[in-house]
């Protein structure tokens, strides 16, 4: 029974792990862009999420519908002006460029808010628990878990279903000749990253309320996030999920064996992957 009841946590605890991973997937997907700045930015969006529910004095999910549309702004302004010049085929450029705004991230963070711990109240939420047969799951990671089904299916359609999706694909395979049929390409790099960082702004609510932050926190962060979309493949929206999915149920496994394994069998099943299917489990899939 100790087995299920960990495949069930981890496969909670993946929800959180695919949250992080769909921005960035998103990112790669159509710009070729790894944002080593993305676990900063959630980290940055969670410390705005817990002093925009302290100023309002509002709970969790209101907190959420404030600071999504903060982040998709931020996301909008940061591409448009500052990685739209990073874009390219190259990857150095904006590997460096995300890497100096991570850094800025953080010190600001240190800057502003010092480096004591944090946490967003949620009324409760957090405590709260089930019973699904012999077993007990948190209320929190269940809705953590399905807002991340939903966000990965939203943005899933979001990109096939939509004229925005098409312009968004036509950009990722080629911005020449998607710019001569009309299509504006640092527009629709802007709108992409506005979703990313979007989606981490809801991931960002979840995450102070699960756990505290720090501002030293978002490297962790990145690993988690680069390890599932590495896994499920760049570029792959499912696949990413997937690879989250893989990635929490490792942790929860190894973590039953011996607490100090719980990161570590995540490692070694991003490393396993790696060395066997390295485009990936489900590689250009949604792309």
């Amino acid at each position: 029974m100790q087995w299920l009841d960990a495949t069930v946590q981890g496969i909670l605890l993946g929800g959180m792990y695919a949250q992080y991973a769909l921005g960035m997937s998103l990112m790669f997907g159509v710009m070729r862009i790894v944002n080593t700045a993305h676990g900063d930015l959630l980290i940055l969006l969670s410390f705005v999420a817990i002093s925009v529910s302290a100023s309002l004095q509002i709970g969790p999910y209101s907190t959420m519908l404030a600071v999504v549309p903060l982040a998709a702004a931020g996301g909008y302004l940061l591409q448009r002006f500052v990685l739209n010049r990073a874009v390219g085929n190259d990857p150095l450029p904006s590997l460096i460029a995300t890497f100096g705004l991570s850094i800025t991230i953080q010190n600001v963070l240190l800057a502003v808010f010092t480096a004591d711990p944090r946490s967003l109240p949620g009324d409760g939420l957090e405590y709260d628990s089930i019973a699904l047969g012999p077993l007990f799951v948190g209320v929190l990671p269940v809705h953590i878990f399905v807002a991340a089904v939903l966000l990965t299916g939203a943005v899933h359609l979001l990109l096939r279903r939509t004229s925005f999706g098409r312009a968004l694909r036509a950009a990722s395979a080629d911005a020449d000749a998607a710019s001569i049929t009309g299509v504006n390409p640092r527009h629709v790099y802007a709108g992409a990253t506005a979703l990313a960082v979007g989606v981490l702004g809801v991931a960002a609510v979840f995450q102070a309320l699960r756990v505290t932050v720090s501002p030293a926190d978002g490297p962790g962060q990145l690993i988690y996030a680069f390890e599932a979309v590495i896994i499920g493949g760049m570029g792959s929206l499912w696949g990413a999920f997937l690879g989250a999915m893989l990635l929490g149920v490792a942790q929860a496994i190894g973590g039953r064996i011996d607490p100090g394994w719980g990161a570590l069998a995540g490692h070694l099943v991003f490393l396993v992957v790696l060395a066997v299917r390295p485009q990936g489990l489900l590689s250009g899939g949604a792309r």
